[in-house]
């Protein structure tokens, strides 16, 4: 005679116990909240506490050198709206990431439908279109000082030895205004070129063929498939590539800083090099905040601004 309680024991020894592990996996919701708590934790600490903490900052008084500090309201604000240091990075900013982004998705845009093509060599092309992309900036950048040096200048000694340039007409790329200007904007158009050519030629081959094959049936030649098809089609993946070469353009301080430290006379000198030079080498931790966090509404408004138009044209 078979004993029931021991079998019903048996029984429940021998099911497995669903452990939580088992039930959050069978929950689509909860499960999905714990697969992007990580990313969610990752940007709030990194993040989210120093732009906090920045604009907590910006509103008082506090100095490298002070162990406290008073709430002094939107003082530091209205002092670098009035600066005439302030105003000329503000205009550097603008002049910097636009041209630079007007020249990054003209070259991206050119080197993207050259990549679509078959030719001999196309992986050498791939692999020096994304070296400046993978090389660190740092490094890229005091190479870019050595080949825009005033003395050692490879571009002039290379110049000079095809009879372009006289050995008393060296330029000075980094003591001009506008050349410095220029040779800032032409490295960092050299570091985010590979970015936005992936963005492109990831948009591209998103275009079905049969459009293509149409166009040639219809005799579309290359510059009418290119404005009225390709690129009205490529138009969002395109907004989404300016913008985040606007948003790096607006807050990146590398190649400033090590190529001109915004000279000369502050005609390089930008928002994110004047917020370091200010805060940080400077000691004004507030007026440093302050001006760092001024760049926040302006990136928002930027990115609220293109998105609605990448919106529009995937509807359209």
């Amino acid at each position: 005679m078979t004993d029931p309680s021991g079998t019903r024991a048996a029984r429940v020894f021998a099911r497995p116990r669903s452990s939580r592990l088992t039930v959050l996996v069978d929950r689509p919701q909860r499960l999905g909240l714990v697969m992007i708590a990580p990313a969610v934790i990752y940007i709030a600490l990194v993040v989210g506490v120093p732009f906090f903490l920045a604009l907590y900052y910006s509103f008082t008084n506090i100095t490298s050198g002070s162990r406290t500090l008073e709430f002094v309201g939107l003082r530091n604000f209205v002092g670098i709206v009035d600066s005439p240091k302030f105003q000329t990075a503000l205009r550097n900013t603008f002049v910097f990431a636009i041209g630079s982004q007007v020249l990054v998705i003209a070259l991206a845009t050119a080197l993207a439908l050259a990549l679509m093509k078959d030719f001999r060599g196309k992986w050498l092309v791939r692999l020096l279109i994304l070296l400046p992309w993978v090389a660190p900036m740092s490094l890229g950048s005091i190479g870019w000082l050595w080949i825009l040096d005033s003395i050692y200048s490879v571009i002039n000694w290379t110049l000079q030895a095809a009879g372009l340039l006289s050995a008393d007409n060296w330029p000075m790329y980094l003591g001009k205004p506008y050349l410095a200007m220029a040779s800032v904007i032409g490295v960092h158009v050299w570091r985010l070129l590979p970015l936005a050519t992936v963005i492109l030629l990831a948009g591209l081959t998103s275009i079905p063929q049969d459009v293509h094959d149409a166009a040639r049936v219809d005799g579309a030649g290359f510059f009418r498939h290119l404005f009225k098809i390709t690129l009205p089609l490529v138009r969002p993946i395109m907004l989404v590539a300016t913008l985040f070469g606007l948003i790096f353009a607006f807050t990146d301080m590398i190649v400033i800083f090590v190529l001109t430290r915004g000279g000369p006379y502050d005609t390089t000198q930008v928002l994110s090099t004047l917020a370091f030079f200010t805060g940080i080498q400077g000691g004004d931790l507030a007026e440093g905040a302050a001006i760092a966090v001024f760049l926040f509404p302006m990136l928002l408004a930027v990115a609220v601004v293109f998105l609605l138009v990448a919106r529009r044209s995937e509807v359209i």
